[in-house]
């Protein structure tokens, strides 16, 4: 028979293969698999020894950091949030999780233990079926569940920094449920870090960690917090340095946001094309400026291509 691909195959019978007889006096053959590895590290390097190969590696949380500090040192929380929905007007939180650490401030690295506060809380409604397939999070576990605040408060003391992938979104949440976040410095290590310029394409923080080779357990607020600190204490590929350090020195600078309140509707290519964001509650197009500069260019360029000359 011959194939459409001119590959030679002799003519097979049709039906099944015919039952092997045994043979008097003989037993069967019996044939040994051949061993397998058992050293799972080296069989995973030589995987990706191969050029097309690339492997994955569960993060492992890091509760403590071996490494000491070379001078003074400021103190982080890395903050992340589950929700019943995206309106911090109307949806309630149910998981805050929190990973406070010091970090060097010469070297940018976490050092020492690693505090952990991972709760739940029942927000008094069903969850919505969106939810539960992202989070994994059920009605049954969240039900009579509570935030521990005197466990959060005593975490949040005399913390320097709040750091969240997105924080434009955690924060409101926060501050909602537990008005003591709004006394805190808060950074973004989304919007704060141009990770497109530091060779990445993509900000969302999965996409960071597989690329930095790890896989993780993703939309449970503790898991995402581990993988969060893991990737702002990796050196940065293009600028050097850790995003930690990144977020530290720009919290330390005065910065604005801008809002483009009552932009034409027809203006919105141009301002999502130069950077801006929409904020779908507050219905507005708004951008984040590192300094008066800055903002004083930007008033300007609004001026001229946005509100047709008004100011």
């Amino acid at each position: 028979m011959q194939l459409p691909l001119g590959f030679d195959f002799p003519d097979v019978p049709s039906g099944p293969p015919p039952t092997a007889k045994a043979r008097p006096g003989r037993k069967p053959k019996v044939v040994s698999a051949p061993a397998q590895p058992t050293d799972i590290a080296a069989m995973a390097a030589a995987v990706a020894a191969h050029p097309d190969y690339r492997v994955q590696t569960r993060l492992q949380a890091c509760l403590h950091f071996e490494r000491q500090a070379n001078g003074p040192t400021r103190t982080v929380v890395v903050l992340d949030t589950e929700t019943t929905g995206l309106d911090a007007t109307q949806d309630k939180i149910i998981e805050l999780a929190l990973l406070r650490v010091a970090v060097d401030v010469a070297s940018g690295l976490p050092v020492g233990a690693v505090q952990v506060y991972d709760g739940l809380e029942d927000p008094g409604r069903p969850l919505s079926k969106e939810v539960r397939e992202i989070t994994g999070i059920t009605d049954a576990m969240l039900h009579g569940q509570a935030l521990d605040e005197a466990r959060i408060a005593q975490m949040m003391e005399g913390v320097d920094l709040v750091i969240a992938h997105n924080a434009g979104f955690d924060r409101p949440f926060c501050e909602s449920r537990l008005s003591a976040f709004a006394q805190l410095p808060w950074a973004c290590s989304f919007a704060d870090l141009d990770w497109k310029a530091e060779g990445h394409g993509s900000s969302k923080l999965e996409y960071l960690a597989l690329e930095k080779g790890w896989f993780y357990d993703a939309h449970r607020a503790e898991a995402d917090c581990h993988a969060l600190l893991a990737i702002l204490a990796a050196q940065l590929p293009e600028s050097g340095g850790t995003g930690l350090a990144r977020m530290l020195a720009a919290s330390a600078q005065t910065s604005y946001r801008l809002q483009a309140t009552q932009a034409p509707f027809e203006a919105k290519d141009v301002l999502k094309a130069r950077g801006y964001r929409w904020n779908a509650e507050q219905k507005v197009w708004h951008t984040k400026l590192a300094d008066d500069a800055l903002l004083e260019a930007e008033l300007a360029w609004l001026k001229k291509a946005v509100y047709a000359g008004r100011t």
